[in-house]
């Protein structure tokens, strides 16, 4: 069988559309059509149901995806080996928060370029849910997670390291000259700019503020850290965010940290897909984040 079709097959299932798989594959739409066609007629069955809104699997192309799946991975072990001159080279798609992307994993990108330099990096920024999705859909190679616990059943995760989180409001701000300790009742008559649903220290603290009797905070969420901390410099309200978004705010003085409650280092978690295989150039920046996580 044509791998070829198997790829278009793959794609046009994480996609859901003709149009989408085309463009990600740089082929014609009515070439996908035809790798779709082939498939069916070689299985005997319909793959996909096609709809106003797209193509959605039938219940055997998704029986068929994750042995599709297995084909593809083999099929890139294979070439691998076959490339194997003790070069490590290859293009690497990593998701991340953007607070991540933005802070720590540039400085892992350029270590990499000088130890690995066939290695190329892509960096996408999501969230949690975006980040295992790209893994099980294999359009990401790996992911970073800040999370508590991640307990996915495809999905293995390690710790790497832990990002320590600062709550801050503008130098001008009433808590910011207090000496007293912000109380929780304090805090839910403040407003927030928090991080999109799905930020795990974003929605505890959510639910931290809307526990207390009464609760009046006005939150607002944010997909992008920028924005977030721009709001809290113009005096806005708080946020809470990973130190190393704002250390240097801290440090020139446009931000202050606000004397409140204690909160716990969110863990860094390397994260991949348990079944799929981890190829070198994945490797080779795995070992250089724990470096540099170290």
């Amino acid at each position: 069988m044509d791998t070829r079709l198997l790829n278009t097959f793959t794609t046009l299932a994480r996609t859901g559309s003709f149009t989408a798989a085309a463009a990600e594959l740089h082929l014609a739409q009515s070439t996908v059509t035809v790798h779709i066609r082939s498939l069916e007629r070689e299985f005997g069955t319909r793959l996909f149901d096609r709809l106003p809104t797209g193509a959605l699997l039938t219940e055997s192309g998704r029986r068929l995806l994750e042995r599709a799946e297995d084909v593809l991975d083999a099929v890139a072990r294979l070439k691998a080996y076959g490339d194997d001159d003790g070069a490590v080279r290859g293009r690497v798609v990593v998701g991340a928060p953007e607070s991540l992307c933005s802070s720590r994993l540039p400085g892992v990108i350029a270590a990499l370029r000088t130890s690995r330099p066939e290695v190329d990096v892509s960096l996408y920024a999501a969230g949690t849910a975006g980040c295992v999705e790209g893994l099980r859909s294999g359009r990401l190679d790996l992911a970073l997670l800040l999370e508590e616990e991640a307990d996915f059943p495809d999905v293995t995760t390690e710790p790497i390291g832990r990002e320590p989180l600062a709550l801050v409001c503008a130098p001008g701000h009433p808590l910011a000259a207090s000496s007293r300790r912000a109380s929780w009742e304090q805090l839910a008559d403040e407003d927030f700019f928090l991080l999109e649903q799905g930020c795990s220290y974003s929605d505890n603290l959510e639910r931290r503020l809307l526990a207390v009797p009464g609760a009046r905070p006005r939150l607002t969420r944010f997909g992008s850290v920028d924005a977030a901390r721009s709001c809290v410099c113009a005096g806005l309200g708080l946020a809470l965010l990973p130190l190393t978004t704002v250390d240097e705010h801290l440090r020139q003085g446009r931000l202050a940290r606000v004397n409140g409650p204690r909160f716990a280092d969110v863990p860094v978690r390397l994260a991949r897909h348990r079944r799929r295989w981890t190829a070198p150039a994945a490797r080779a920046f795995a070992e250089a984040l724990k470096a540099g996580s170290a």
